[in-house]
């Protein structure tokens, strides 16, 4: 069965032991061969302590240190070590962003509009930062998992856990606590992600081996997403939505910007032509997509434009995570053709499908509460309408949320064709969704309707979250 197969590149290793992080801590410095390189990440941020500030903080200043760094082009070429080269992925990632972006920072300082960013990434940074890519089998731009996030954490305390208060940023851009709290609290999230990728391939297993019982692995994914949602409110406290803009800006990507990037980026000594990648984006995040698959959300999917964007954002991450991807799509269509909703149907299994609607409601939970995100940190902040992976801010995750409110609704209704279960959890989770459903689908299509006009403002979306009993900083 190939979703057991191996899904490791040495740095990540999906599975029930791991999940979506790394083996092991990244490593926090370059060896000592890179220290010109160490030097200007160190002294890069916009803030360094409570008096003292860094390169990005003055206009310009990061141009010099930037073209003096030597080109380890030839270094890199020697590199087998995957933590090494990870973590000179994410150096490169972030020296590439910061020097490319600075001048679009500096701009909205002045007056609170995205300047021109560089487009010229100097051949001392473009050659090393391309083979180390190539390396790893990425896109030369700072992503999600090696780069800004998954791959950039280090703990406070080494007895503690990955609490996002116990955890900071090995590479930063403001240098500030917003910023570490705001990435780290993925971190924290995919703590619990070796639960949520075990329960999956349990419930696989099973169901390929013939079981017809699966409402304990389901249960216990359902559970796994609650905690991870309980987390996911932490964003409130961890990061202020208000100065999300300190760091906001470093983290676009070119594709979809060409308000900022024009044509693209040219990668001198690499690369005749400018090249456009996505920026760095949660959604780029694994534990809602694998979600998606495994419940069937996949099935639900718009035939549109938005669609295309996610599941173009599918190459922004690691080979291994691709492969289980689609691994993963496979052996559910193997269960049944319409995925493990229609496996459940056929096996009359009322308790597993009301747990299928749990997980459900967590994926529109964890979707509600991005999109809560999204109109608070930055609908509220800029008027810039290009999120950091290129898509649309208004309408992409919108998209998404009807799919999953369509599927909580075909599968409510398969439980009522079936018969309710005796199970009293299972039981609870079917009614309180008969319940509140409709008030799920009055939100978005109220939200919807005050988008689609032209003036419409974020704290007005916003305010139908309270209205509707879904405020996620309550």
């Amino acid at each position: 069965m190939s979703i057991l197969s191996n899904y490791s590149d040495g740095f990540f290793d999906v599975s029930a032991k791991h999940g979506f992080l790394p083996t092991k801590a990244p490593m926090v410095k370059l060896p000592a061969t890179y220290n010109d390189l160490q030097t200007v990440l160190d002294t890069m941020p916009v803030v360094l302590s409570e008096n003292e500030f860094g390169l990005l903080n003055t206009p310009n200043e990061i141009v010099a240190p930037v073209l003096a760094i030597k080109n380890h082009v030839d270094e890199i070429e020697k590199e087998t070590d995957i933590f090494v080269l990870q973590a000179l992925f994410r150096s490169y990632s972030f020296l590439a962003s910061a020097y490319l972006l600075e001048p679009s920072f500096q701009q909205f300082r002045k007056d609170g509009k995205y300047g021109k960013a560089r487009t010229t990434l100097p051949k001392n940074i473009a050659q090393p930062f391309c083979k180390v890519a190539d390396k790893l089998d990425v896109f030369a731009w700072l992503d999600y998992h090696y780069a800004y996030s998954l791959g950039n954490y280090q703990k406070l305390d080494e007895k503690g856990d990955l609490n996002w208060e116990n955890i900071t940023m090995c590479n930063k851009f403001s240098g500030q606590p917003d910023e570490v709290g705001f990435i780290m609290l993925h971190v924290d999230i995919n703590r619990f992600s070796a639960n949520l990728v075990g329960t999956v391939m349990q419930t696989l297993q099973a169901l390929h081996s013939g079981e017809k019982n699966v409402s304990p692995f389901l249960e216990k994914n359902w559970e796994t997403m609650k905690q991870m949602n309980v987390r996911r409110k932490e964003m409130w406290k961890a990061s202020r939505w208000q100065r999300y803009n300190d760091f906001r800006i470093f983290i676009m990507g070119v594709k979809g910007n060409t308000d900022l990037f024009g044509d693209g980026v040219t990668y001198e000594g690499v690369w005749e032509e400018p090249k456009a990648f996505r920026g760095q984006t949660g959604a780029q995040d694994d534990i809602i997509p694998m979600q998606d698959i495994f419940s069937g959300v996949i099935f639900y999917y718009p035939q549109n434009e938005l669609t295309k964007y996610l599941l173009d954002l599918r190459l922004y991450r690691p080979k291994c995570v691709q492969h289980f991807f689609s691994d993963l799509q496979n052996s559910m269509k193997e269960v049944h053709p319409k995925g493990l909703m229609g496996k459940l149907l056929d096996n009359k299994d009322a308790t597993s499908l009301c747990f299928l609607l749990g997980i459900l409601e967590e994926i529109y939970h964890f979707r509600n509460g991005h999109w809560q995100f999204v109109q608070k940190y930055i609908m509220a902040n800029t008027k810039y309408a290009i999120a950091t992976g290129g898509t649309p801010i208004t309408s992409w995750i919108p998209n998404q949320i009807l799919s999953v409110i369509h599927q909580m609704e075909d599968v409510a209704e398969a439980i009522k064709t079936i018969g309710v279960p005796s199970n009293k959890e299972a039981l609870a989770i079917f009614e309180k969704n008969i319940s509140l459903l409709p008030t799920k689908r009055g939100l978005i299509d109220g939200q919807l309707a005050l988008i689609h006009k032209n003036d419409f403002s974020a704290e007005a979306v916003f305010a139908l979250n309270q209205k509707f009993g879904y405020d996620d900083t309550e």
